[in-house]
């Protein structure tokens, strides 16, 4: 289990990659667009950080919270940002939801068996 939640670790990660490039690529002569996108674009990789520290901490209940909480924050944002565009079936909205409800499964489950490894 704890391969698999490295793996969407680093997923979320990958997709911060593709936020950010995205971004400068579809932001260019808007930068006020493009600096808040970037902020987005850093809470990902923050976010994707986190999750893997705590794939490597099982003891760690007050870092699961942590991610928990903010797991479930970017699926609200990016709930919004898919009925913003009016399609919940865009492959970015399904990726981040899929991989963010993953890590926050992990999280609980890190909670409830917090010494497993």
């Amino acid at each position: 289990m704890r391969v698999l939640d490295r793996i969407f670790g680093c997923l979320l990660l990958l997709g911060g990659v593709g936020h950010t490039a995205g971004t400068l690529i579809g932001y260019k002569g808007k930068p006020e667009l493009m600096l808040w996108s970037l902020g987005a674009s850093t809470f990902i990789f923050l976010l994707g950080a986190i999750n893997l520290v705590r794939a490597g901490r099982p003891g760690d209940s007050t870092l699961a919270w942590i991610t928990l909480v903010f797991n479930l924050c970017q699926i609200a944002s990016v709930v919004a940002f898919g009925r913003l565009i009016q399609n919940m079936a865009d492959p970015r909205v399904i990726g981040f939801i899929v991989i963010c409800a993953v890590l926050s499964v992990m999280s609980v489950r890190t909670m409830v068996l917090p010494t497993t490894r």
